[in-house]
This record gives structure tokens, sequence and C-alpha cells, in this order.
């Protein structure tokens, strides 16, 4: 296969995973109320706290900078954290209690009450992930789940959001997308709320 009909069967590839997305009524009502979540935790001086291994840890960052700097326009930063970020805090707690504790240690001394943690794991089984969700509901906080059609994780959070395949890349370009919509959402609600 040449270069070009490859690249046409992997958009075609992706296209479809988007378009079962955009069919699910199920998905599309809760990236919505996961939306009017983080909106209303903001107003009441809440943050939104992310997570994730690999590519999901450059997406939790990414979704964090867009709610901090900025989005489609010019406004005040709103308060999110990816704590995938900071090596040292990532090493002393790998070192000192293990990868899997690499989100739950952090999460409980940097979260509060009314706090959104959004776990992002294509596989659904990210351990880390996972107990970063078991201790933010001892906390508090509420739990979001970025994965796939897959994994422990969609069982266990308050809002999963499940990408319907089970395609490495197409998940994390979809969890990318409802990312973006997210921050456009919440942005918009927040900054702009006499045009909703």
């Amino acid at each position: 296969m040449d270069n070009v009909n490859y690249i046409k069967s992997y958009l075609d590839s992706s296209i479809a995973v988007k378009k079962s997305l955009r069919g699910s009524d199920e998905l599309l009502n809760t990236i919505s109320s996961v939306s009017n979540l983080i909106i209303d935790a903001y107003k009441k001086g809440n943050k939104v706290i992310l997570a994730g291994n690999g590519g999901s840890a450059a997406d939790s960052q990414h979704i964090a900078a867009e709610f901090v700097s900025r989005f489609f326009f010019d406004r005040p930063g709103l308060p999110a954290i990816a704590l995938s970020t900071d090596t040292s805090m990532l090493t002393a707690i790998g070192n000192d209690y293990g990868f899997d504790k690499l989100f739950s240690r952090q999460l409980q001394a940097q979260s509060k009450p009314g706090d959104v943690f959004i776990g992002i794991s294509t596989s659904g089984n990210s351990e880390n992930i996972i107990k970063a969700v078991e201790i933010a509901s001892e906390l508090g906080v509420t739990t979001v789940a970025l994965c796939g059609e897959a994994g422990r994780l969609r069982s266990m959070v308050d809002y999963p959001v499940n990408v319907p395949s089970k395609i490495t890349p197409y998940i994390q370009e979809c969890h990318i997308c409802i990312g973006h919509m997210i921050c456009a959402i919440v942005e918009k609600a927040i900054f702009q709320p006499e045009e909703n």
C-alpha cells in the first residue's frame, strides 16, 4: 500500500470512530454532563485535576493547559492541574510508594471536596488511574474517566466517557477531541454566558 492510500485508510478508520461517538446519545449526554459538572465546580471555587500515562499523560497536560491558558478567546485562567508534570514528585512517589500510587498520592495531597478528577486511560485498566479514582471517591472528588470501550474504569467512576473503539490511536484522538469540546463549553458558559 502506498503512503497516500494508507493515510486515506487511516483517516477513514479514525473518522468512523468519531461518527460512532457522535451517534451515541448516551455518550454525548455524558460529555454535556461533564461540562456542566466542571462549570459548577469552577463557579464554586474548585479545580480540575487530570492524569494519564504516556500519550494520555500528554493529553491530560494539554487539556489542563487549555483551561489555565485559553481556548477560543482571551479570558482569566481556570484552575487545572495535570499530575504527570512534576518529575521530582513522580520519581519520589514512584520510588517511595510504587508506580501505582503516582496519582493517588498527589490527589490525597492536593484535592478537596468538589474538585473534579479526570482519569485518562485508553485501556480503562491503568492501575495508577484506578487507585486515583478510589482515593478521589473517598475524598469527595467527582470522578470522570476518558477511556475506550473496555476496562474496569467504566464501572468505577461517576461519569464514564467510553470511546467506542479498542484501537489506542483512535481512542486517543477522540479523547483530545472530547477534551477540546469540554474546554469550549466551559469557557463559553463561564465567560460569555449571555451568548449561550
